[in-house]
């Protein structure tokens, strides 16, 4: 089952601010993560949010963080940040 994916307009303002290399691996991410297996965690990649409605889940990438909520066949994007700026 393939799910859609979603980008916010702070998400994809985030996205377009990043370097085309960074780009590139935060697509090829999405594509290969999010569009099959959104829910699916792994102990350094994906990983659940405790305590938090949305975004549900991260997405480690490298540096930048990817923050998202699944609802129905639907991934939703909120936000694309630096590890920097992940925890503040």
């Amino acid at each position: 089952m393939q799910y859609e994916v979603v980008l916010s307009p702070r998400a994809r303002l985030e996205f377009h601010a990043l370097s085309a290399y960074a780009r590139a691996k935060v697509g090829d991410a999405i594509d290969r993560h999010l569009v099959h297996t959104p829910t699916e965690e792994s102990k350094s990649r994906a990983k659940r949010l405790r305590d938090m409605r949305k975004p549900q889940y991260r997405l480690r990438i490298d540096d930048p963080r990817v923050y998202y909520a699944v609802e129905g066949v639907s991934a939703f994007v909120h936000a694309i940040v630096d590890k920097a700026h992940a925890d503040a």
